[in-house]
């Protein structure tokens, strides 16, 4: 049996709209979508890991819980050059989000950062030096 491989990634929103802004900001490209849209996924490439944004009603209904965003970082993204990560991360705090953790140079050697997304989900940020 092959073994299976990382598709998605998926967190919940109270506002599919404010959550796209956000990860407009770290990169990703929405297509158009309705104003009473339950599930967005950004456009992706062939093999590409998918983000799905799901609202939070809709996995509530699936799963018999409200979700909980986690305390930690729940996944990460790969910027080009650790200019980028700052970049990224000026563009979210001037969007009134939130910067969990300044930019830094990590010592396994990569400028690292963490922002969270309007929900609490923590993303982090990083490129090798």
């Amino acid at each position: 049996m092959p073994s299976p491989r990382l598709d998605a990634l998926t967190v919940t929103s109270r506002d599919l709209a404010v959550s796209a802004r956000f990860y407009t900001l770290l990169g990703f490209r929405f297509p158009d979508f309705a104003p009473d849209a339950k599930h967005l996924e950004p456009i992706t490439g062939e093999g590409e890991v998918r983000l799905m944004i799901d609202e939070r009603g809709l996995m509530e209904s699936i799963t018999g819980h409200p979700p909980i965003p986690p305390n930690h970082s729940s996944f990460a993204l790969k910027c080009e050059s650790p200019a980028a990560v700052d970049a990224a991360v000026a563009a979210v705090r001037a969007a009134g989000y939130t910067v969990v953790k300044e930019p830094w140079d990590a010592f396994w050697g990569q400028r690292y950062a963490i922002v969270a997304d309007p929900d609490g989900y923590m993303v982090d940020l990083f490129a090798a030096h």
